[in-house]
């Protein structure tokens, strides 16, 4: 079977994302070793377009990317050293209103050997729901993840994300993980996004686990009294909350990298990523929009910028390159 071009990253990225090893998932997805370990090189040395079933044509020459574009994209990654190809892409043409594609930022950042080689990275759960949401907080994802504090212990960390944006509406650091501290959270959340002031048609759904603290009574009184659905995932099945699941290990890649000796210290470094992932991180799956695009509307007023960047940058980038052939 012949694979486009798009079929071979979709499965280069399952395979990253597998919680299986990479003999098992290829078995399942019927792919042969050496042919996955052929793309993947390829992927590594030229980006999404070593992936092409046939060899590239030779570059049009009125789409050259300038050199001064090409400086401007190596500064850029340079001050931004966090960010991905493809973020930085986007960060370039929100910032500094010209379009560049992720390929070209790749293949730029590769000539000056500032590309790191892909890793794999296993998940737990799938990022999509079954029935997927169409709107901010119809569907709120919750869960509790731990850290440790030198010298004080374990401590927990509750969030409340809208499934629809990805956007943490609400979060608190507790030293415990009671029903209590979910309503705590839960308070923060309702209180945030004024749910119970507003006379709404469609409340919120809470999504969460079987733990013993979302099973309670306690926690399904409350429910009842602001009126938010409850949902819970099938034990042993945790596919649905995948998008906190991967919010998660995101989020613990980076705060682990250090140790915390008292409680507040953690509490800093929690809140400084949430701001970076709601207002700063671009998100993939959601057009490369921030959390906080989405979540307050901006989104496709950003879309729109965007495209007509891209037009004009393409038609000054083809009128630049055809003046400097007449001119050479």
């Amino acid at each position: 079977m012949r694979y486009t071009q798009a079929e071979k990253m979709e499965i280069i990225r399952t395979v990253e994302n597998s919680e299986f090893s990479v003999r098992k998932t290829l078995e399942e997805l019927d792919i042969n070793r050496g042919t996955f370990y052929e793309w993947y090189r390829r992927y590594r040395e030229h980006g999404y377009d070593g992936l092409a079933n046939r060899k590239s044509s030779p570059k049009k020459f009125w789409n050259r990317i300038p050199d001064q574009v090409k400086q401007q994209v190596v500064e850029t990654a340079l001050e931004h050293p966090e960010k991905s190809p493809r973020e930085l892409a986007w960060h370039i043409t929100d910032t500094q209103e010209y379009f560049i594609s992720e390929s070209s930022v790749y293949r730029t950042l590769k000539a000056y050997d500032l590309i790191t080689s892909p890793a794999y990275v296993l998940i737990r759960a799938s990022d999509k729901f079954k029935n997927p949401t169409t709107r901010v907080n119809e569907l709120w994802q919750t869960d509790f993840t731990y850290f440790k504090v030198v010298g004080w212990g374990w401590y927990y960390l509750s969030t409340i994300m809208d499934d629809y944006s990805r956007y943490i509406i609400s979060w608190k650091l507790f030293s415990s993980m009671t029903a209590d501290d979910v309503k705590q959270t839960l308070d923060l959340a309702v209180e945030k996004t004024g749910v119970d002031k507003i006379n709404v048609r469609h409340r919120p759904r809470l999504l969460s686990d079987n733990g013993a603290c979302y099973i309670s009574g306690e926690l399904k009184k409350y429910l009842d009294e602001h009126s938010i659905g409850h949902v819970r995932g099938a034990p042993y099945h945790p596919q649905t909350q995948g998008k906190i699941e991967r919010y998660h290990r995101t989020m613990k890649n980076l705060i682990k990298l250090q140790h915390y000796y008292l409680p507040g210290e953690l509490e800093h470094s929690l809140e400084q990523f949430v701001e970076h992932y709601n207002n700063q991180r671009y998100h993939e799956s959601l057009d490369n929009l921030t959390p906080a695009d989405v979540y307050y509307g901006r989104d496709k007023d950003i879309l729109t910028k965007r495209d007509e960047i891209k037009k004009r940058t393409l038609m000054q980038r083809k009128q630049q390159n055809m003046k400097e052939q007449v001119l050479a």
